[in-house]
């Protein structure tokens, strides 16, 4: 389906971004080139000082299903609340429930052309898929291609993929550092799936790799550690995490940041997360991959949810069928 033929209310892109004149007009490019083409995206610009509200408005101007949304400068970039802060003054722009589905696009991607028709399609086949994405990859200064290696159970932050109903559900992203995996854990709880897959049509390229900051990679993989720690991950599994990324670059000193972050978060007794009994659940599920395997794990965890999440969605799922349609609330040609 090209996007002059897609119906008009499909899903909505929300994009926090504050300087990215280095990598945004490849992303918007992908995104007008899109086999199924958002009905609208809203670009928060959370400050910017460089050229990115200039590339912005020229792009604005061409095409009317961007809209821009400009804040005050902070004076500085602030990873993880900020971003989701600036995504839910993009939220507020529009009525969340004209739209089947709802995306958090970071701005330094590059998409391939059917990525977000094939993302619609594997939530029509499935209605209990809530949250999903495809992999990111980034080239090194040699030009090889890299995985940054996210599991599959989990939608990647930088493009956060919705069924509006599951979203609503969960209560939508927390805001503190690890919104981006606290939301597929409390999707996970309540009985939905999440899901990424690696595959060629939804491989894309990150322009930044993931687990870096505007100072350094090792603050970003402290900050990782310390936002593990206020999910509530349990320790014996995030240090197995850690000495595992040991043998990814940063080799050793990335890992060994991870584990910084986390233990002095703990050893101050900094808060944690407030849902005590998701906190629970994490650790739950994180144990049980100890000890049977993460793709084990889930399975479990799903097969013992999908009772919840048929009591939770069964109004929505009834409705959906009596008016003929999918329960996806989009109508697949």
């Amino acid at each position: 389906m090209r996007a002059e033929e897609q119906p008009r209310a499909s899903y909505a892109l929300i994009s926090p971004c504050r300087n990215e004149a280095a990598y945004i007009k490849k992303t918007l490019d992908s995104v007008i080139a899109q086999s199924v083409r958002p009905a609208i995206w809203v670009i928060v610009d959370d400050g910017s000082t460089d050229a990115t509200p200039a590339i912005l408005a020229d792009y604005a101007i061409q095409h009317d299903w961007i809209k821009v949304l400009p804040k005050p400068d902070r004076g500085h970039r602030v990873v993880g609340p900020g971003v989701v802060e600036a995504f839910y003054a993009g939220l507020a722009a529009i009525d969340i429930d004209d739209y089947a589905f709802i995306c958090k696009l970071d701005v330094d991607l590059d998409l391939p052309e059917t990525y977000f028709e094939t993302l619609i399609a594997r939530m029509a086949t499935n209605p209990r898929l809530g949250s999903c994405s495809g992999k990111p990859y980034y080239h090194t200064e040699t030009g090889r291609w890299v995985s940054e290696k996210c599991g599959d159970e989990m939608s990647v932050g930088m493009t956060k993929f919705y069924r509006v109903t599951c979203f609503k559900a969960i209560g939508g992203f927390v805001c503190e550092v690890m919104w981006d995996g606290i939301d597929c854990h409390k999707a996970r709880q309540l009985g939905w799936v999440a899901r990424s897959w690696d595959e060629p049509g939804l491989q894309f390229e990150h322009l930044r790799p993931m687990g870096s900051s505007q100072q350094s990679i090792l603050t970003g993989r402290r900050r990782h550690g310390f936002g593990q720690y206020y999910m509530g991950s349990d320790p014996l599994y995030f240090t197995a995490t850690a000495v595992y990324r040991m043998t990814q670059r940063p080799f050793l000193v990335g890992g060994a940041a991870m584990l910084y972050g986390y233990f002095s978060a703990m050893v101050r007794r900094l808060p944690r997360h407030e849902d005590l009994e998701l906190r629970r659940f994490i650790r739950s599920y994180q144990r049980q991959a100890l000890l049977l395997g993460k793709a084990r794990a889930v399975r479990n965890i799903e097969s013992r949810q999908e009772s919840l999440w048929r009591k939770i969605s069964g109004p929505h799922l009834s409705a959906a069928r009596e008016a003929g349609g999918t329960p996806t609330g989009l109508q697949m040609e």
